[in-house]
């Protein structure tokens, strides 16, 4: 086993139990450190604040995914003493052999148990819960009913126009937040919540209205799409007493959180899949209260993109693991697709992640569009749908950058041409395009680049916002 400190790093909920974690090791808080002979388990003593010290122990019966106990009351997995005992291994620390003791032998062989309980289970289709048929019809009563309060808030708006947000009050949306987030519709709920928080941007900061009142607009044209698609969607379902998640994007529009198993029983997923992280970034959500850690994917036997989304919330913020950038190749045995089109949200129970080899770096670039007409007419074909993103990640071979009015374009090699600027709506730590300028050398041939296409509101054009650029040698990250 070769533990190293980026896979600590990935086990760690926060950079804050990590340290504290390398802090420990540093001390020499540990003590009576023991191994098996196969190395498959190592435990040890921690000081703590009390006067007996925490046993904590790390089963590597699974290499990439270690189960660690400790007897501290941290409600943090790992907590800090487990991820400093990984630092003590990763320091090469001397672990005396012993034999196996005999409470975690036996949790090891319940772990065991569970685990063959489960591949036994994923290898068969699952069962479809009973549902409870008088409280599905009454949740979608309930959302119908919501759905009639949004609609005519949207068309009082749209009716009234944009400049009579200036006078409104962002209580008013506030309170119809809240009473959708009563009638199961924590999508519209965000929605109305994101226009509140407009509401206050424009009468705080006169000088940002345009630029508020176009998101403004944007959400409540997406949000009369979504009450107008919902309510036929919803009235279907109860008309059929069909009660079970559907293969539409309207379920997660409304709030709906999907559960592998239901991915699984809709037959939204894959086997076997082999990703590559193109990029990674942080944002935090106002309206949601929550950061957004997303990852950009590129599969390498099919050319999609897909994202990850690890939401944690602030309120939560140190027990839900934060995610990070991950490099080299990941695999895993069942990657499941949340439903929709262009870059769909995935998921995985388990992976493993190994160094790319140089063939498979070198044929990353050949993954790209054949040219940017493509990337854009596939783009625009994706944000029509007033539900879709207003852009599209892709990957885009590169010819070469220049320079024409004050703007940077990017110029593939069949001589087509797009600018290159810094999305809006990603806010300034997200600004890449100085990054991309500055950088020491040439783009080398053959190579690619990844971004998200956009549509720019200012101009009226598609743009690109460039997140980093895949060479036949490396990735070269211009986010995190």
């Amino acid at each position: 086993m070769e533990l190293t400190e980026q896979f600590i790093l990935l086990q760690a909920p926060n950079p804050a139990a990590a340290e504290n974690g390398r802090k420990l090791s540093k001390k020499g808080s540990f003590s009576a450190r023991r191994r098996t002979e196969d190395d498959t388990l190592y435990w040890a003593d921690c000081a703590g604040s009390g006067s007996r010290p925490y046993h904590v122990s790390i089963d590597w019966s699974q290499p990439d995914t270690p189960v660690c106990r400790c007897s501290c009351p941290s409600r943090q997995f790992p907590c800090k003493h487990a991820l400093g005992l990984m630092f003590e291994i990763e320091a090469g620390k001397a672990f005396e052999t012993a034999d196996i003791p005999a409470d975690i032998a036996e949790k090891r062989a319940k772990q065991t148990a569970r685990a063959a309980k489960k591949e036994a289970a994923a290898s068969s289709p699952p069962k479809a819960s009973r549902p409870n048929t008088a409280a599905a019809k009454k949740k979608l009563a309930k959302q119908l009913e919501g759905l009639d309060a949004a609609e005519k808030m949207v068309h009082d708006l749209l009716t009234a126009g944009m400049g009579t947000l200036a006078g409104s009050s962002a209580q008013t949306y506030d309170k119809l937040a809240k009473d959708l987030g009563s009638c199961y519709l924590t999508g519209p709920q965000t929605a109305f919540t994101r226009i509140a928080l407009t509401v206050r941007t424009v009468q705080k900061h006169p000088e940002q209205a345009d630029t508020a009142y176009a998101e403004a607009l944007r959400l409540l044209v997406a949000l009369h799409s979504t009450i107008k698609k919902s309510r036929t969607f919803l009235q279907g379902k109860l008309d059929a007493s069909s009660f079970s998640a559907e293969d539409s994007v309207l379920f997660e529009a409304l709030g709906g959180v999907w559960k592998l198993e239901e991915l699984h029983a809709i037959g939204s997923f894959r086997k076997r899949a082999r990703l590559v992280q193109l990029s990674f970034d942080v944002t935090c959500d106002e309206a949601k209260k929550e950061y957004v850690e997303r990852g950009w994917w590129l599969d390498i036997d099919s050319g999609e993109i897909s994202q990850t989304l690890n939401l944690r919330p602030l309120k939560a913020l140190k027990y839900v693991k934060g995610d990070d950038s991950r490099f080299g190749l990941l695999e895993t045995p069942v990657l499941y697709l949340y439903p929709g089109e262009g870059n769909r949200r995935i998921r995985w129970e388990s992976s493993s992640i190994r160094p790319l080899t140089a063939a498979e770096q070198a044929a990353l670039p050949a993954l790209a569009q054949p040219d940017l007409a493509a990337a854009l007419k596939l783009t625009k074909g994706r944000i029509k749908n007033t539900l879709a993103p207003k852009f599209l990640a892709s990957l885009v071979p590169v010819g070469r950058l220049g320079r024409r009015d004050g703007e940077t374009l990017l110029e593939d090699p069949a001589g087509n041409r797009i600018v290159l600027r810094d999305r809006p709506e990603e806010g300034a730590d997200h600004a890449a395009l100085l990054r991309l300028t500055l950088l020491p050398e040439e783009i080398p041939a053959g190579s690619a680049l990844f971004g998200l296409i956009f549509y720019d509101e200012r101009d009226r054009s598609l743009c690109l916002h460039p997140y980093s650029i895949v060479t036949p040698e490396r990735i070269i990250r211009l986010q995190y």
